[in-house]
């Protein structure tokens, strides 16, 4: 096996080095890194998490940017490590690596992986499918590892934290994985629970707000809008909510405020995983059936679908929960119990009233509730966020693929299409709320149905009667997305984690 001469590599780098710099600039920084490796179409071109890396490992003058200099030290380096690896597991020193020999290596290291993984690693590096890994394949997919060390267990380690398999059996390297990793999803399921907390008094206000079934000064401010006086409007409109707030208040002080706030965390990393996983498999479901290769390729309606049954599935696993808190927030009175106490005796009382059916009132409601605000919000996202890129793309005049959605445009998106989705099936929510709720302290009256729950609600309500408790919750949307954002990157840096 000969080493390639000095003058060789030399011309592999410089010619490297002009296809990565795209823009003819004589430096890369992170988005030319990003473009460069797209164009000669390496692995790694779409791991996001990765890029960072690289870009540090190679920037030894930590101004941001790779020089030249500084890119033929690290791929020089680089070259030498990855020889000494490749030659310690091509045994009989042939120049090529054997499935066997690369097999025989990872147990040396102590590594196990036979069958499948095995195949998986091998392929990914055998580009030219012939049964062995030459020296050139090795290096060419090795040679952007950050920190490339004598170890085989690096280089597997290495793989397996940016390979993604999908079903065909093809291998994938995306910034997606960061949903996969346990700590990705830890600082999310945090990210979840300190938003929710932070923002558990708008959701308290909504559900006294939907419970309240008179309708106080409703002609003044009809009487007050047509006189165009809308300051008084304003004030009237707002006054059940400062009514709510007092009650709430002399009920049970600042403590009142987050009641049922410990059941809405406790369903949230099993929510969300629930609810992504069925909605990525029925992404890749309907990519079968469209006949294309890749799910961002699906129809819009196909990925309303998908959306949709993220939805319904995440919501009947953890309705009973649901019913459990709405339930317990208007059992909650003066001088009443607080807490765990209040939870299981409202838990006992649901129970002897009804068994296991008390915990799925309004169940169908839910779930027929639930697919539109899924698809709307989830289809409504990807929409925008294609939209988005379409438009930098040619604003750009780049290739779609070249196009980054920074953090701010993201919260934006996500804002408008939670908010969009559930304004329209507010009515569907809050029919379903009462009758999760009816016969409690707060909300005494009960239904033989639905038919009778939105009947009683229209006639004594009216239309805005299908609206109330409507804006603490889009109210809650911005802060609530923000805060999420915020405690998930800090969670991420506060455990070591890539974006």
């Amino acid at each position: 096996m000969n080493r390639e001469s000095q003058l060789a590599r030399n011309a592999r780098v410089q010619l490297l080095w002009e296809k990565l710099d795209t823009r003819t600039e004589g430096h890369l920084d992170l988005e030319g890194l990003r473009q460069g490796l797209r164009r000669i179409e390496h692995p790694l071109k779409d791991a996001e998490h990765v890029l960072q890396d690289i870009l540090h490992a190679i920037d030894t003058s930590k101004d941001g940017l790779i020089q030249f200099e500084e890119f033929k030290a690290f791929i020089e380096g680089a070259d030498r490590e990855l020889w000494n690896i490749f030659h310690s597991v091509d045994l009989d020193s042939n120049g090529k690596i054997d499935k066997t020999e690369l097999q025989e290596a990872l147990e040396r290291a102590g590594i196990t992986a036979n069958g499948e993984r095995l195949q998986q690693f091998f392929e990914f590096m055998d580009r030219n499918r012939d049964g062995v890994i030459s020296f050139e394949e090795w290096r060419d997919f090795l040679m952007f590892m950050p920190n490339p060390e004598t170890s085989i267990r690096t280089i597997y380690s290495y793989y397996l934290s940016t390979v993604n398999v999908n079903p065909e059996g093809d291998a994938l390297l995306s910034d997606e994985i960061n949903l996969q990793g346990l700590g990705y999803f830890l600082a999310g399921g945090l990210a979840g629970t300190v938003s929710r907390t932070v923002t558990a008094p708008f959701d308290r206000i909504k559900v006294y707000l939907i419970a309240q079934t008179n309708v106080p000064k409703a002609a003044k401010a009809i009487s007050a809008a047509a006189k165009a006086d809308a300051v008084a409007a304003a004030k009237i409109v707002a006054s059940p909510i400062k009514e709510c707030i007092l009650t709430l208040w002399r009920t049970g002080g600042v403590r009142s405020f987050f009641a049922g706030n410990g059941l809405n965390v406790l369903k949230i990393l099993p929510e969300s995983a629930i609810k992504f996983g069925s909605f990525e498999a029925t992404k890749r479901m309907m990519a079968r059936l469209e006949r294309v290769d890749n799910v961002r390729d699906i129809s819009p309606m196909a990925r309303f679908f998908a959306g949709g049954v993220g939805g319904v599935v995440s919501q009947f696993s953890i309705y009973p929960i649901d019913t459990l808190k709405f339930r317990m927030q208007c059992e909650m009175v003066e001088g009443g119990s607080r807490g765990n106490k209040l939870i299981d005796e409202t838990f006992r009382k649901m129970w002897r009233n009804g068994g296991i059916s008390t915990f799925y009132r309004g169940l169908p409601l839910g779930l027929i509730g639930v697919f539109p605000y899924s698809a709307i919000d989830l289809g409504t996202f990807e929409w925008l966020k294609r939209a988005y890129t379409k438009h930098k793309a040619k604003k750009l005049d780049c290739d779609e693929s070249d196009v980054q959605a920074g953090p701010l445009v993201v919260l934006g998106i996500g804002a408008t299409s939670g908010s969009v989705g559930a304004t329209i099936v507010y009515p569907l929510n809050l029919l379903r709320t009462r009758l999760q709720a009816q016969g409690t302290a707060a909300h005494p009256q009960t239904y033989t149905c639905l038919r009778d729950c939105f009947r009683q609600t229209y006639n004594k309500e009216g239309i805005r009667g299908l609206f109330k408790g409507l804006t603490p919750n889009l109210v809650k949307v911005i802060p609530a997305v923000s805060i999420s954002y915020l405690v998930y990157e800090q969670s991420k840096n506060f455990m070591g984690l890539r974006a």
